[in-house]
């Protein structure tokens, strides 16, 4: 049977926005890999998506996938923007400190542990983390967080080619 005729097995989803800086890394990432799928097609039942953070869409965006790879800005401290955390979830994400949301207004801890509770995690999710500099308004992301777009929308492209050959 067809995948695409059983829905995607897979889903990139790009979270933040992009009228605030460094937080538009996950839509960047997700156009990136648009561009490169027009070259060289992804493997097939992949679907690129984008949302703001909430969680009823964000849990949508994954809803009947067995692979969810999440691309969203991050905080650190110390800050090395543009360095990239890869984190197989739930096991691996930290906690937010109480009190801390983010740009979204629910960090993405708390939307993967309400995922779990109503039972609507996919089989298997992996973040990227990019860490970010400039979460402000405007538009424009900073050169550091700019310049891991590329090679991560590679990494990606790598990941979900392993997964698709059975390597995860």
């Amino acid at each position: 049977m067809d995948a695409s005729a059983v829905g995607p097995r897979t889903a990139v989803i790009g979270v933040g926005n992009e009228y605030r800086r460094d937080d538009g890394v996950g839509w960047a990432v997700v156009a990136c890999l648009a561009q490169r799928g027009a070259r060289r097609p992804l493997p097939p039942g992949v679907r690129l998506t984008c949302t703001d953070g909430d969680p009823a869409r964000l849990i949508s965006a994954w809803e009947d996938v067995r692979l969810a790879v999440l691309v969203d800005a991050a905080h650190a401290r110390p800050a090395r923007p543009g360095h990239v955390h890869r984190l197989r979830c739930p096991g691996e994400l930290p906690s937010t400190p109480r009190g801390e949301a983010g740009s979204h207004g629910f960090p993405l801890g708390d939307t993967i542990r309400l995922a779990r509770a109503l039972d609507r995690l996919p089989e298997q999710l992996l973040v990227y983390a990019v860490e970010a500099t400039d979460t402000g308004l405007g538009t424009g992301m900073s050169p550091q967080v700019t310049a891991a777009v590329e090679p991560l929308a590679q990494r990606i492209e790598e990941d979900l080619l392993r997964h698709f050959r059975g390597g995860r």
